[in-house]
Formats: structure tokens, C-alpha cells, sequence
């Protein structure tokens, strides 16, 4: 389906794959420019909102943390989309030389147009969107945010820098929910600055005994929870 007049192309998908009851999913590569990115969607039976991952620096789609969050989100009738932004020439550079995963405007620019794509999309264009973040993806999910307030219904921070996003904060329009786990301590100061920067809807929530990566029993399903709460109380 291509949309030259948008700057980017939808290159195409697998056949959609249905899993449990009502949910179909797929594999799509989205053409951004010159950037060819890769991610995996999934989409509940009746879903009224998508979120859109942002990954943090060193992870990808792949990151069992995101998947596992988005699988219950699934379940929670939200659909999810987990994408590469970084293209595998960009990922294979970054292993060595670690200057794309702080680049954080280059993130943004991607996040930013996947929410293009998603609202040209004909299955996808009429689901509220919300971004999810992790990391120094926090940080591109919030500029992101602030340069689409009308297409960015909620943002969700788990472990988050969102410190990193800056002069952006304060234009920051979408009611904004930053996680941080209770014993990561320096986080916790560094999401308590950026909180205080906010002039948006926004809440901060210390899970109790979890650490930056959140692998402690119950943890994970924790931030989901919360994020399903963040994301349903503002209509997705």
C-alpha cells in the first residue's frame, strides 16, 4: 500500500495469525524514508487502542519485558506494536560503536512517523494510540508525544529517562504515567525531575521492591496492570 505523498510506505505483512480467540497477529516492515523497519503487531478481537513500544537503548522488539507487558495488555483488549527503530544496517553499527541508541531525537523521528503510518493505516486508523516506553525509549515516546498532542492519547514510562527528553517536557500534552521501580534509586530521582517538568495529566508510580529492570516476582505484571489502568481511564 504505498503513500508517497506521506513519506513512508507500508511494504507489506504476513497473513494475519490467529492465536487465542479473537486476537490475529502478524509481522509488518514499514518503509520510513530511507529507514526499512520491522515489527510485530497484534490485534484483540473488538481492540479500541494500539500502543506503540518504544524500546530502550541495546533492546529491540524482541525484549521479553515489552513482550511480556504487550501479551497482557493484549489481554486487556488493547492492541499492541512492537518495531525495530533502528534498521538492521543501524543495529549491527550500534553493537559496536553504541551511537544510535542515545540518539535520542533520531528515535523520536521514528516513533513520530509510525504514528503517521498507523493513522493512514485503513485497519488501523481508528484505534486511539498510545506509546509505551522503556529506557531512553521513554525519553523519544515523550518528544514524540509533544509534537503529535492530537494523535498521542496517553504515554506509559516504565523505568524510564524521560529526564532525557528535555525542553520537550513542558509541551508534553498526553496525560503521562511514569513507573519506576521502588529500590532504583537514581531513577526514581531522575523520573521525580522530569515529573516535576510536566505540565500534562500525570502520575508517578513506585513499584515496591523492584529493581530498574523489574525481574522480581509480580513485577512485570504489575507495570502492565498499571499501564492498562493509565490507557483505559483515557479512553483507549
Amino acid at each position: 500500500m504505498p503513500i508517497p505523498e506521506k513519506g513512508f510506505v507500508y511494504t507489506g505483512s504476513q497473513e494475519p495469525k490467529p492465536s487465542r480467540a479473537g486476537v490475529q497477529k502478524r509481522s509488518v516492515q514499514i518503509l520510513l524514508g530511507q529507514a526499512d523497519l520491522v515489527g510485530d503487531l497484534v490485534v484483540p478481537e473488538k481492540a479500541t487502542g494500539l500502543v506503540l513500544f518504544a524500546h530502550g537503548s541495546g533492546s529491540s522488539r524482541l525484549s521479553p519485558r515489552n513482550r511480556h507487558v504487550a501479551d497482557i495488555l493484549n489481554g486487556a483488549g488493547l492492541a499492541t506494536l512492537l518495531v525495530d527503530l533502528l534498521t538492521t544496517q543501524e543495529e549491527h553499527i550500534d553493537l559496536q560503536t553504541r551511537e544510535f541508541r542515545f540518539n535520542i531525537g533520531l528515535l523520536a523521528e521514528r516513533l513520530i512517523g509510525l504514528t503517521e503510518w498507523q493513522s493512514a493505516h485503513p485497519d488501523l486508523s481508528a484505534l486511539s494510540l498510545g506509546y509505551f516506553g522503556a529506557s531512553t525509549g521513554s525519553a523519544a515516546a515523550l518528544i514524540a508525544a509533544a509534537a503529535r498532542p492530537q494523535r498521542v492519547r496517553a504515554v506509559v514510562s516504565r523505568g524510564g529517562r524521560p529526564d532525557l527528553a528535555a525542553s520537550s517536557l513542558p509541551r508534553v500534552q498526553s496525560p503521562t504515567l511514569l513507573i519506576v521501580g521502588g529500590d532504583d534509586a537514581q531513577v526514581i530521582e531522575l523520573n521525580q525531575q522530569a515529573f516535576e517538568a510536566l505540565q500534562c495529566d500525570k502520575k508517578l508510580d513506585i513499584v515496591p521492591g523492584a529493581t530498574h529492570l523489574f525481574e522480581e516476582p509480580g513485577a512485570l505484571e504489575e507495570v502492565a496492570r498499571l499501564a492498562a489502568d493509565w490507557y483505559r481511564s483515557h479512553r483507549m
